[in-house]
């Protein structure tokens, strides 16, 4: 009959989604060949938005001055300020180069009062990078074979992780910096920020950039938060703030 023809249409159609949605799902499981080029750019990415999300989070600039922009499952706060954006994308294009030279070692976020100078807030993210990742110009690499002596040369080791499982483990970082209001202590005075780099000892400072010192804080306490890898970069983050003075009694 029509209703049984239409109820047949309508369980095949349901069938048919079921799987496409399998499918994507077991898509965005498999394990993924992860290059030093497409690791680089997921882990500059990730500074990006993290930088944002502490400037947001932590009230260094008014609420209004910030959007809401979809990514890792997330709806991420990101600067719309200008000169904020300008200064980022500079900071980020450097660390992109160094991240692909496998000369990055660290990137803080110091957070300081204007008033006294003084440096309340360090978010740290340590980088390690895989020493045995090479990277290759995957151009050339199709059109010329190389010889049998550099084939054996060649690194075989492969670095798989599904892009799934990657945004998942930046998401939980997020989502504690989210959550860092509810440890860290209120943020007083105006403070601005600065984002410091450590690379290893062969990598040369740009001219527009300029030494500085750790600017560590005295008495810190020091909150662990979680990490991330991509198989070829490893991130370790932690934020340290001034701890209250205690009481004199």
């Amino acid at each position: 009959t029509l209703a049984n023809f239409s109820r047949s249409i309508a369980k095949a159609r349901k069938e048919r989604t079921m799987a496409s949605q399998q499918q994507q799902q077991q898509a965005q499981k498999a394990s993924q060949n992860i290059t030093l080029r497409g690791s680089t750019e997921i882990v500059t990415e990730f500074f990006g938005y993290a930088v944002n999300s502490i400037l947001y989070q932590r009230g260094l600039y008014p609420p209004s001055t910030f959007e809401v922009k979809k990514k890792y499952g997330l709806g991420m706060l990101v600067s719309s300020d200008e000169e904020i954006k300008t200064y980022l994308v500079s900071v980020l294009d450097q660390i992109n180069e160094w991240l692909i030279e496998k000369k990055l070692e660290k990137l803080v976020l110091v957070i300081s009062s204007v008033r006294t100078r003084e440096t309340v807030e360090r978010w740290v993210f340590d980088i390690e990078t895989d020493s045995e990742i090479v990277l290759e110009d995957e151009e050339n690499e199709e059109n010329v074979k190389p010889s049998a002596q550099e084939e054996g040369q060649k690194n075989n080791k492969k670095y798989e992780k599904s892009k799934q499982e990657i945004t998942n483990e930046i998401a939980a970082i997020m989502r504690q910096i989210a959550a860092s209001v509810t440890f860290l202590p209120l943020l007083e005075d105006e403070c601005s920020f600065d984002l410091i780099v450590y690379t290893n000892k062969d990598s040369e400072t740009p001219q527009e950039w300029e030494e500085s010192d750790p600017r560590f804080i005295r008495n810190a306490e020091t909150v662990k938060l979680r990490s991330f890898s991509t198989k070829v970069h490893s991130v370790d983050a932690a934020v340290a703030y001034k701890a209250e003075s205690p009481l004199n009694v």
